[in-house]
């Protein structure tokens, strides 16, 4: 009896040692990592990264040759991502959508609606026909709204077969409107386009006197097996379906 408990203490510690090891290499991947990033990874809200931590260096290892640069420009992306970004970005600007959403969005500290969803379209109380086109490579839209002087706490996003495009709307946003991502720092006012991996550690201000909208995009990761990174989108999309909120539990959800 003895002998079958420690055969089952070892060989249940095989993969215990293989989660750590996966996410204590995830974790430093975090720029500015310290001790408090350790701490919010394995004992806070980066618990389900950290769970997830195996199949994200798989999907790492599966994009090579291009590298996770954690933090991108656009020109990094291949120029299909290029155009197809570009061409996303001039939809939203051409579309007023911060004065169309204002109505929907005012009265909540933070507010999002969704226009795609992990690759499939979302009714919506505003119409905007072209972010409901067949896309190549993008696989979410939609727009989160900040009432001033609103933020929200440190946090890593769970999955990274994607990678997070944002973009400010508003034609006038204050100098205290940014996204931290690890010790970067974007200011919407200097620049209106950011794209990251968003399992890193990052957190969105808005310190100003007047709300802030950003469209919030997903792109899956450039590769050469961009069928496995969409396949992965696709599960993760049949999993949480009808239950998004779990990943925006401190948000207004416009569309329910």
């Amino acid at each position: 009896m003895a002998a079958a408990f420690l055969a089952l203490a070892y060989f249940a510690s095989l993969p215990l040692l293989v989660l750590f090891l996966c996410g204590l290499w995830d974790v430093t991947r975090n720029r500015g990592f310290d001790l408090g990033v350790l701490r919010q990874y394995f004992l806070k809200n980066g618990i389900g990264t950290w769970f997830a931590s195996p199949l994200n260096i798989l999907l790492d290892i599966l994009a090579l040759p291009y590298l996770n640069k954690g933090v991108y420009e656009l020109t990094d992306l291949p120029d299909a991502y290029q155009s197809e970004i570009r061409s996303l970005l001039k939809t939203a600007d051409d579309g007023r959508l911060v004065e169309r959403l204002e109505q929907y969005m005012k009265g909540s500290a933070r507010a999002m609606i969704f226009f795609k969803w992990y690759g499939r379209d979302v009714a919506s109380p505003v119409e905007i026909p072209e972010f409901h086109a067949n896309y190549r490579f993008v696989r979410t839209i939609g727009v989160s709204a900040f009432k001033e002087r609103e933020s929200t706490s440190r946090h890593f996003g769970p999955f990274r077969p994607s990678l997070r495009v944002l973009y400010c709307l508003n034609d006038d946003v204050g100098e205290d409107a940014y996204i931290k991502v690890g010790p970067v720092e974007n200011h919407w006012r200097d620049k209106r386009l950011f794209i990251f991996d968003d399992t890193l550690l990052h957190q969105s201000f808005n310190e100003t006197d007047a709300p802030r909208y950003c469209l919030f995009v997903d792109i899956i990761r450039p590769s050469y097996l961009p069928f496995v990174f969409d396949f992965a989108v696709s599960v993760i999309r049949v999993f949480f379906k009808g239950i998004n909120g779990v990943f925006y539990k401190n948000w207004k959800m416009v569309n329910n």
